[in-house]
């Protein structure tokens, strides 16, 4: 078992990340099932969904309605994406939305693709965005996109980012994540950066969102924590990606990550065999199989009692 760290919080985001790419239209009340799902799994953060431009993203097109479902809870922090002032104005009305996640870019191709921005100009959007959540009564957080790698612009310099997260530091998030948007990270670059954003940053927490598109995700999930990563993205069953990068396929699958942590007796505060269940109906709505190899294969196995007693007889 390992013992030096003895917890982790995930947030769950198949809502909005894990659904936002995919091609077969979701319903608002399967949605919110999903979320009420998530939440009997033991998820207190979600990402709910994402205030964009509904001919962009169309699965996001039904925002509002989604948060006007949420179940009123004191104890969970339902997070929505916002790209822009509009976006942000939008989430701040729905009157349901907690806590605004901005997004900077670390290059200028991403960052012109995702949201019209250049990387220096997504770094004063995501700055004045978590402002926005402040003067608002909610609290604001930013993901550095392409952390890892870009899509367009190839390799990303460590010093570029560690710069990014210090300057949105300044605006007092509540945390800064770094988003390997395409799946290109391994351990040795995530370990490095996160610790040197860590360095950069000072108390404020890091947290990680890896996709699992090359096999590395529970690699680099761990490279992160050992680092200093507190806080762990991840999406039921493995959905997701991003439109704007090609290649972008499948974040880390909570379940996957769950059994992981936990069999190192890392707490995650979730219920592995909810998320199982998750994962089949999930995996019921999409009609296809879902990546999550722990949703294929289950936890770790339990000896069968009856068995036990006919070997102990013999």
């Amino acid at each position: 078992m390992y013992t030096e760290i003895s917890a982790v919080e995930m947030v769950e985001v198949s809502p909005r990340d894990g659904l936002q790419n995919e091609k077969r239209a979701i319903s608002t009340a399967y949605k919110l099932e999903l979320i009420n799902r998530a939440l009997e799994s033991g998820a207190r953060r979600i990402e709910v969904t994402s205030f964009v431009n509904p001919k962009a993203v169309p699965q996001m097109a039904d925002a509002d309605e989604v948060c006007a479902g949420l179940p009123e809870r004191d104890d969970v922090t339902y997070i929505g994406l916002v790209m822009n002032q509009r976006g942000a104005d939008r989430a701040i009305a729905t009157g349901r939305i907690d806590q605004l996640g901005a997004v900077a870019v670390s290059t200028d191709g991403l960052g012109i693709a995702n949201q019209g921005q250049t990387s220096e100009e997504s770094v004063e959007v995501a700055k004045s965005l978590i402002r926005s959540a402040q003067a608002a009564g909610l609290t604001g957080q930013a993901t550095i996109a392409a952390s890892f790698g870009c899509p367009f612009d190839g390799e990303v310099a460590v010093d570029r980012v560690v710069e990014m997260a210090a300057q949105i530091a300044a605006a007092n998030p509540v945390e800064i994540a770094l988003a390997d948007t395409i799946g290109v990270g391994n351990p040795a670059h995530v370990a490095s950066l996160v610790s040197k954003v860590k360095a950069a940053i000072g108390e404020l927490p890091v947290r990680v969102h890896f996709h699992n598109t090359r096999g590395t995700g529970l690699a680099n999930v761990w490279a992160a924590i050992l680092a200093g990563a507190t806080t762990v993205d991840a999406s039921i069953g493995g959905l997701g990606g991003c439109p704007f990068a090609p290649g972008a396929a499948g974040n880390v699958a909570t379940e996957d990550v769950v059994y992981m942590l936990e069999r190192a007796g890392i707490s995650t505060g979730l219920d592995l065999d909810k998320l199982i269940e998750m994962n089949r109906w999930l995996g019921g709505v999409m009609e296809k199989d879902l990546p999550a190899m722990v949703g294929k294969a289950g936890g770790f196995p339990q000896p069968d009692a009856k068995q036990n007693d006919e070997r102990n007889v013999a």
